[in-house]
């Protein structure tokens, strides 16, 4: 039995998205520019993609632009409202554990002459609201803060940050790296003061290769890809059709039956924090039980490295991950987990669960056994 468990890497794609992106490639394949029926045609799965993200959100369909993905949301997001309201400041805010496409932009910006705050985070990964106010200027243009953690689970205070983001200075931006946290959490960026929100498809059962970016009316933002002119200017190229019908149809399905599916997920969660707990030398990251996301679980191994575990867990069926796979393809200790101030002998021993909506609890159940199994052959080879 194959137990997959590395949904914060890439998920599978529900039937209905597969069948939707079939459609779009065998049938209706027009290019929503063109005129003619079949162009039409295409423009009509869009437009509808739209719709299904616009409600999800309660938000405006014109709010809505189409992008390759969450790293392509979070450049367009950062660069393209630096570029736009440069003017009103040069001052940018956000955390020590963001991902990499926004901590990076980030130190793009810096070397093109604005300057970054890095807001420290507490034991379970949390940004204060109190640093978050104290670091605002009024040179403070965008704030940008992920919802959740990809590796140790945590849900950032978004609902609180914004207006209180908004009563400092009422002109700088709120941006909000949601890949982690769509699909998991309801967002209603006009009620929690979000002006921009970042999301991809592949997280949520989509495909991948699409994403889209929330950007509120009357926000000032710049493109960064120059082109046809598609979606206002904003984002030119072709419509990616068969993704974006896709992507619609993913969060139209993610959302159903969303609270029972969560208490699932939770469930689930909980029985593999409390059967790693058991094991001897083994800590879990970040915050437990509903304080932190449903479907993450960090998990520190005292005694193996990160690397060995996961490909003897391989060899048993059982995928999971040493961190985040967008850093993967390059080496290095986690700035999240040094954020939070593991220890440093777990730094390289931290392996990362996580399931989804589709994760059982018998595959729970298998990976605790297996687990069991390989600590006890791999620790007789490591500790002295």
């Amino acid at each position: 039995m194959e137990i997959y468990l590395d949904n914060s890497a890439t998920t599978g794609t529900f039937p209905k998205v597969r069948e939707m992106m079939v459609r779009t490639m065998a049938e209706d394949f027009g290019n929503p520019s063109s005129m003619h029926r079949k162009g039409v045609d295409a423009e009509r799965y869009v437009r509808h993609a739209k719709e299904q993200i616009a409600k999800s959100l309660k938000a405006e369909e014109k709010e809505i632009f189409f992008t390759s993905g969450g790293t392509e949301s979070n450049n367009l997001a950062i660069l393209g409202t630096a570029a736009a309201n440069q003017r009103a400041g040069k001052h940018l805010i956000t955390t020590s554990i963001e991902h990499p496409s926004v901590s990076e932009t980030m130190r793009y910006l810096k070397e093109q002459g604005f300057s970054v705050t890095y807001l420290p985070v507490d034991s379970l990964g949390r940004v204060s609201a109190g640093d978050l106010e104290n670091a605002m200027t009024p040179e403070t243009i965008l704030v940008s803060v992920m919802a959740v953690n990809n590796e140790i689970g945590t849900r950032e205070p978004i609902e609180e940050l914004g207006p209180l983001i908004k009563a400092k200075n009422p002109n700088c931006l709120f941006h909000v790296d949601a890949v982690q946290g769509f699909g998991k959490y309801v967002f209603r960026p006009k009620a929690a003061k979000i002006d921009l929100l970042s999301v991809s498809a592949h997280k949520i059962h989509g495909p991948k290769g699409v994403g889209f970016l929330y950007v509120r009316d009357g926000v000032k933002i710049r493109p960064i890809v120059f082109g046809g002119e598609q979606q206002k200017g904003l984002r030119s190229g072709t419509e990616n059709v068969p993704g974006i019908a896709g992507l619609g149809t993913a969060v139209e399905e993610i959302y159903r039956d969303h609270e029972a599916r969560i208490d699932r997920l939770y469930a689930c969660k909980e029985r593999l924090v409390q059967g790693l707990l058991q094991l001897p030398d083994v800590t879990v990251n970040g915050p437990s039980g509903r304080d932190g996301a449903p479907h993450v679980v960090s998990a520190s191994f005292g005694g193996v490295r990160s690397e060995v575990l996961l490909h003897a867990l391989e060899e048993k069926g059982i995928y999971v991950s040493a961190g985040s796979a967008c850093a993967s393809n390059h080496p290095g200790l986690s700035s999240t987990l040094v954020a939070i101030g593991l220890p440093k002998r777990l730094l390289e021993s931290t392996l990362r669960f996580s399931m989804s909506i589709f994760t059982t609890e018998e595959e729970i159940d298998q990976t605790l056994l297996a687990l069991r199994e390989l600590l006890l052959f791999l620790r007789r080879f490591t500790r002295k």
